[in-house]
């Protein structure tokens, strides 16, 4: 069986899969543990204080990460940018519906990039990511007066007696009762947000990896490990490889006739 070796995912694209996995896993975990700390018999002070700052400072991380992401989409590979990433384009439902029913034969049209039905799944999934990372940055502020919006908080609730700068993280002799109420209750509906955005988003994440080893084992062309080689292996050429487009596609080079499954 002839292969062909494709170069699909630049290195920017790989780091930031595996840096957003490795942020949002630690971030789910700090925060699991922040949800269930009552429980747990975690002390406000130091060990709530200590959980949220780590939490925010991965979020930093997770935040940036994210933003890097989203401005390589309008001038990266071309398998990186929006118009491979966001689901439209000339025939789209078409190669929708083609892909679907292929995929339920067992024989979907191979994609060197985002399928149809992954570009909207990762649409999605970008969505909440984004939504996740401003709600976060947000109760960062909030909660342990945190940047971006820390001292503005800090502003709002501070006791006349205080300076603004000394305010601290449960410490309610610093502030005064009122504004922090008011405080709270602007806090309220970002928080119920940022959880139930988080369920979505780790329900679209065990879904995403669900799919990614259907596709390995349905499909073949590598997928798991294109995200850490950037490139993928295939006997079929791509439905949306475009030789002649050198700026659409990379060029494919063929394995060394020793190669195994090459005969």
């Amino acid at each position: 069986m002839a292969l062909t070796e494709y170069s699909v995912w630049d290195r920017t694209q790989r780091v930031f899969h595996w840096i957003n996995f490795l942020a949002v896993l630690t971030l789910a975990s700090i925060g699991i543990v922040i949800f269930a700390a009552d429980a747990l018999g975690i002390p406000d002070d130091p060990g709530m204080i200590l959980l949220k700052t780590t939490h925010v400072y991965v979020g930093y991380v997770f935040a940036l990460n994210l933003a890097w992401r989203l401005v390589w989409a309008f001038f990266g590979g071309p398998f990186s940018r929006w118009r491979a990433l966001l689901p439209g384009g000339p025939d789209f439902a078409r190669r929708l519906s083609q892909f679907c029913k292929g995929f339920i034969r067992g024989r979907a049209p191979f994609y060197l990039g985002h399928n149809p039905l992954a570009r909207i799944f990762l649409s999605a999934l970008v969505l909440l990511l984004v939504v996740q990372g401003i709600t976060g940055l947000v109760l960062a502020g909030t909660d342990v007066y945190m940047p971006p919006l820390g001292s503005v908080m800090r502003e709002w609730v501070a006791a006349d007696t205080h300076d603004p700068s000394l305010v601290r993280p449960y410490a309610p002799e610093s502030v005064d009762p009122d504004a922090y109420a008011e405080m709270r209750s602007f806090r309220s509906p970002i928080v119920r947000i940022h959880e139930y955005n988080f369920y979505l988003l780790i329900a679209l994440i065990v879904v995403h990896i669900a799919a990614a080893v259907v596709s390995e084992f349905r499909e073949g062309g590598a997928v798991i490990s294109a995200m850490f080689t950037g490139r993928k292996v295939h006997e079929r050429e791509p439905v949306d490889f475009q030789p002649n487009a050198e700026s659409d596609v990379s060029h494919p080079r063929r394995p060394p006739a020793h190669a195994p499954g090459h005969h």
